[in-house]
């Protein structure tokens, strides 16, 4: 699958989605739509028509609150209808703003509390680990719910048990709700704090294809310890207004703004 063209119709559907039910959280779905292209295009082991599958590959979104970009990627890989898209966030939808696995073949678990993703993930590569079974859980946080002391505890676990088949993958766009990271509770150094805590750990850009496939693809890289990829990303990523603004973490795409955004993502 060509992950480029799948990113690209993540951000469009995501605009037009957020733009359809007024709802929020645009830079943050933009800023991971390449990371979700590259797991939904070449890394996840899955089987969209048997979405239970019991040796499918387990992702969750931690970041509930970018549940779009999931939607679009589960629609546009065959989970459920493309046209289910444009009820997003309206009353009654299935597709709720934060993330809901109720009636949405493909999501996991429902989220949106920060801080839990890494622990349900980290139960489940347990679990596997003690089943003997050969899947991985991918777990996709944001840089800001690593403020939060649950996200740690799970980071102790995963080590303590030697998951190697857990993923961690850090939206690292350097923005939370209200301002910068630095400034709301700085993180750095991260890598060497998440390979202290006993993980490996890689530095990536986050909106490289070729980066993203090759750091993605070679997991587990050790079989005693869990992985930590850190992507380099840019909140709004696509949308240059949008770009490293706390503005969009928000504010929804309505009149001339969506326009202008859509003109942008224009498909190639």
């Amino acid at each position: 699958m060509d992950t480029e063209k799948l990113a690209l119709k993540i951000r469009r559907h995501a605009i037009m989605m957020t733009h359809l039910g007024k709802s929020s959280h645009i830079g943050s779905v933009l800023s991971i739509a390449d990371i979700v292209a590259v797991l939904y295009g070449k890394v996840l082991v899955k089987r969209p028509e048997e979405p239970d599958w019991p040796d499918r590959d387990r992702f969750i979104l931690s970041k509930g609150h970018a549940g779009a970009a999931i939607y679009a990627a589960l629609a546009e890989t065959g989970y459920f209808p493309v046209e289910w898209l444009s009820q997003h966030c309206a009353r009654g939808s299935k597709l709720s703003g934060h993330i809901s696995h109720i009636g949405i073949p493909g999501v996991e678990v429902s989220t949106g509390s920060l801080g839990h993703g890494l622990s349900i993930g980290a139960g489940m590569a347990y679990a596997a680990m003690l089943d003997g079974k050969k899947h991985r859980i991918f777990v996709l946080l944001s840089d800001g719910e690593c403020d939060e002391g649950s996200t740690w505890e799970a980071v102790l676990f995963a080590s303590h048990h030697k998951l190697s088949n857990l993923i961690a993958i850090i939206d690292y766009n350097k923005i939370q709700s209200l301002t910068s990271v630095e400034e709301t509770i700085r993180l750095e150094p991260f890598a060497e704090k998440w390979k202290a805590f006993g993980w490996k750990e890689k530095e990536i850009d986050g909106h490289n294809h070729t980066e993203l496939s090759e750091n993605l693809n070679v997991i587990p890289r050790d079989n005693k310890a869990p992985t930590c990829i850190i992507a380099h990303t840019v909140k709004g990523k696509g949308v240059s207004f949008m770009e490293n603004s706390v503005l969009w973490h928000y504010r929804s795409p309505q009149g001339e703004e969506f326009e202008a955004a859509m003109a942008e993502l224009e498909e190639k």
